[in-house]
């Protein structure tokens, strides 16, 4: 790819946060830029045409398993985790 050399202006706090960013990740600051550029132009670009998709649910017969709850999502990760969850999965 050719580069081609221009000037842009930056405020002098920006600069010095990106240039800090920039070797933190020993990267040089024409690549931060370079990607800051690219990443932003690929989220603005058009989506081209996709294919419908169906989303397939499943509806569980008889609710909610007893002691699971929706809105605690540590404790529904350890209920699914115990042995008890998988025990009762099979049947």
């Amino acid at each position: 790819m050719r580069r081609s050399r221009i000037t842009i202006r930056l405020g002098e706090s920006l600069l010095t946060d990106v240039k800090q960013y920039a070797a933190s990740k020993g990267e040089s600051l024409t690549s931060i830029i370079e990607g800051a550029l690219s990443d932003m132009l690929a989220r603005t670009r058009p989506v081209g045409k996709q294919e419908p998709f169906e989303m397939v649910t499943f509806r569980g017969e008889g609710g909610l398993k007893p002691g699971s709850d929706l809105d605690d999502s540590a404790g529904l990760l350890d209920f699914m985790e115990n042995h008890k969850w998988r025990d009762s999965a099979r049947r």
